[in-house]
């Protein structure tokens, strides 16, 4: 089967607290690892034939956390932000973030607004963050106001690590059709050879979208 240059993958990033907690580590140490993930996984994706990649990072239920820890959590974004930013320019990366940009700290939607400037002339990759995202109000505000821009292009392939097996709010309208992936390993310690043997088992399956496997073919 003929590999596409342009999959939209998504990813639920899930098990940093887990993976921090069975080290007998603070929860914080586990979004710092898994901070580190994500520069290995945006590095390995267009490599691999991936043209975009979301990432959910922060869910509008996630305000629900310990104050202290999204605190801090809020702190890592805005960090990891600018530091990564000449990186992703260097490697033709171009960076959006969607979901409400409000309720975020003041320092981090400017590290946003930087970020995205930076990068938009990017190429190689689309990486979308999903910051304060929530998939109803996503679909809520696309049917109140058509053009907002809230709905994404159709996820291709969806992975979940941590070894949940749901949805949690996430793009619900555009993985209608996605190949859904769910795995044991804990968001920090995923890699490239993961993502690569999630794609794998994307181009092993047979994608008819409601018809024949003649016509899929067509």
């Amino acid at each position: 089967m003929m590999q596409s240059t342009s999959l939209h993958v998504a990813i639920i990033m899930d098990g940093n607290g887990r993976w921090a907690s069975r080290r007998g580590l603070p929860r914080t140490a586990g979004h710092h690892a898994g901070a580190r993930a994500v520069r290995r996984v945006v590095e390995a994706a267009a490599a691999q034939g991936v043209g975009a990649l979301t990432l959910y990072a922060f869910s509008s239920d996630n305000w629900r956390r310990p104050a202290a820890e999204v605190a801090a959590l809020m702190r890592l974004f805005t960090r990891h932000l600018r530091s990564e930013t000449a990186r992703l320019v260097e490697a033709g990366v171009r960076l959006s973030v969607v979901g409400r940009r409000d309720r975020l700290p003041a320092a981090l939607t400017a590290a946003i607004r930087a970020a995205e400037q930076s990068t938009a002339g990017g190429t190689a990759l689309h990486l979308r963050l999903a910051v304060d995202y929530s998939a109803r109000d996503a679909i809520r505000t696309a049917m109140l106001l058509p053009f907002a821009g809230a709905l994404l292009p159709d996820v291709d392939l969806l992975i979940r690590t941590g070894g949940e097996q749901r949805l949690s709010d996430f793009l619900l309208w555009e993985t209608a059709y996605a190949e859904l992936v769910f795995i044991d390993t804990m968001w920090p310690d995923f890699g490239a050879d993961d993502l690569a043997t999630a794609i794998a088992a994307f181009h092993s399956r047979e994608r008819r979208f409601g018809g024949l496997p003649s016509q899929a073919a067509g």
